[in-house]
Order: structure tokens, then C-alpha cells, then sequence
């Protein structure tokens, strides 16, 4: 089965400082299921490293200069949709917490580490069509049912 991934969390330099967040659960995936890596920001035109970035309250996604970067976010997560239709993905396993990939709980908008409910701007286009998404904390609740199917 294809399984859409960031492409952060399969070691690839693709996080706005420039490094991976390579996960073990991730990597083990990749034995039994071709695994398709995104990166929506990279997607979106934004260059790496880059400066971070958060969801304010409005919406708008603004990084740590006060650039609003909402329209390559929007941008890469269509994208990374197109990509994991046209590749017949399952489901996605997203970087919890990102401002594009998080899922349940995303940074708060004040560049202070502080968190609050809500989805990234690829996970939630990906919730609206319908394409399940897990992060890299939940891999190990993915049931053997979803992952053998």
C-alpha cells in the first residue's frame, strides 16, 4: 500500500532549519509499504532552511519575520494532495505539531512553544478529502488491520 509521509520524518533535510526528524516508526513502515514523501512547504515555493512559521488566530500563516506565507502553505498542501491521489495513498503520516502537517494540536501563533487545538494546513485539506491522517506519535496505534489491508 502507498502511504503519503513528510518527508522530514523519513530523514530527508526538509524542516524549516534545515534538518530531518527522521522516526524509527516511520523508517520500519517503509519494509512493507512504499511510502511517498511530501514536504507542502517545499511544495509551496518556500525555500530550506527558512524562517519558522505558526497559524494565527485569523488564519493567516505568518513566520517569525511577520511575513504572511499563508498562499505557498495553501499552495504546497494542494499539491501534496494532488500527489497523494494521483499515487493512491491510504492514509498519511504527518510531523505532529507543524503548521502544515500537524494534526489535533499545532504552535499557537506567538513564536513562544506554546500549543493549541487545531490542524496544520495539509492535515486539515487532507482531513477534507478524506484522506486519514496519523503523525509520527500515533504510528504505533495504527491498527494491523489499516496497515495490512
Amino acid at each position: 500500500m502507498n502511504i503519503l509521509v513528510s518527508a522530514c520524518l523519513m530523514g530527508l533535510c526538509t524542516r524549516y532549519d534545515g534538518k530531518a526528524k527522521p522516526y524509527p516508526g516511520v523508517i520500519e513502515l517503509s519494509k512493507n509499504h512504499t511510502l511517498i514523501p511530501v514536504c507542502p512547504e517545499q511544495l509551496g515555493g518556500l525555500a530550506t532552511p527558512r524562517p519558522p512559521a505558526e497559524i494565527q488566530e485569523d488564519g493567516r500563516v505568518i513566520n517569525i519575520l511577520n511575513e504572511d506565507v499563508s498562499a505557498a502553505f495553501k499552495l504546497g498542501a494542494q499539491i501534496a494532495l494532488s500527489i497523494a491521489q494521483s499515487t493512491r495513498c491510504v492514509f498519511a503520516v504527518l510531523k505532529s505539531r507543524s503548521p502544515s502537517c500537524g494534526k489535533g494540536q499545532v504552535y499557537d501563533g506567538s513564536f513562544q512553544g506554546r500549543l493549541k487545538e487545531g490542524n496544520g494546513v495539509f492535515a486539515a485539506l487532507c482531513t477534507q478529502n478524506d484522506l486519514p491522517v496519523y503523525t509520527e506519535d500515533e504510528i504505533n496505534d495504527l491498527s494491523s488491520s489499516v496497515l495490512n489491508s
